[in-house]
């Protein structure tokens, strides 16, 4: 579920979906409008932790426990039927998926990692395209044209936040707040690294993520925006993140 639409389901409310375009120029009005139908803050902590999944509900208290049990069998049973996924190595994959919940966010070595986890550096990046289409990662490309299957990613992400928490044991709020716009915004559209900033949409549109007190740099050029955690109501280039989730 999207962040609207987990708000829609706990409220019985009817809010409704934006587009980027919107989101982008009108975005003091429509978060001005919001906030006086709910408070944002109320939820926002909630879904990152436990509000991704609609099934949510059903396991309660055991919902972290469920989502391990999601991801296990991916690994253990999905992938090595249908991308021949070393059994040998699904110990160190999830070692791996726990550094990339903490990480800030995480940079891929390969090299590196490949000596660490034990796998050469083809496997691994073939592991990484597999993790990502399994849609428990999100890999982060300067360009999304013509990637490989042994392209690295700039950047790696876990799929949503709500895997960060169940994963990880000292989630990084830095990689917690790009993670969840990565995820809400790449539902519609391309998210490319860019030379400068956080993320590229569309080839268009460079936002920079970050805490309430995040300011662009007096030297960045049109079409540059921060989206930033902690405030209802932004102003100027300065947009509130959890309004990204109303995208759909």
């Amino acid at each position: 579920m999207s962040f609207r639409e987990y708000v829609n389901l706990e409220t019985g409310k009817t809010l409704p979906v934006f587009s980027l375009e919107e989101i982008i120029n009108q975005h003091q009005e429509l978060s001005n409008d919001l906030i006086s139908q709910f408070k944002p803050f109320q939820y926002f902590g909630n879904y990152l932790k436990h509000g991704y999944y609609p099934f949510s509900r059903e396991f309660g208290e055991l919902y972290d426990q469920q989502l391990r049990a999601i991801v296990n069998l991916i690994l253990e049973v999905e992938l090595p039927q249908l991308r021949k996924f070393d059994l040998g190595y699904v110990p160190k994959i999830k070692q791996l998926l726990s550094i990339i919940a903490d990480s800030v966010p995480f940079i891929p070595n390969v090299t590196k990692l490949s000596q660490k986890i034990g796998i050469n550096r083809t496997t691994l990046l073939s592991y990484f395209h597999y993790l990502h289409e399994s849609k428990l990662t999100s890999n982060l490309y300067q360009s999304n044209d013509g990637i490989s299957l042994l392209q690295k990613p700039e950047k790696l992400y876990l799929e949503n936040t709500n895997l960060a928490f169940a994963l990880g044991r000292n989630v990084d709020i830095g990689n917690l707040r790009e993670t969840f716009f990565l995820n809400q915004v790449g539902y519609h559209h391309r998210l490319t690294l860019p030379e400068t900033g956080d993320f590229l949409i569309d080839n268009k549109w460079n936002i920079e993520v970050g805490g309430m007190g995040k300011d662009l740099p007096k030297t960045e050029k049109a079409n540059h925006y921060v989206a930033a955690d902690g405030i209802e109501t932004g102003f100027n280039t300065k947009i509130p993140l959890w309004l990204f989730g109303f995208l759909y």
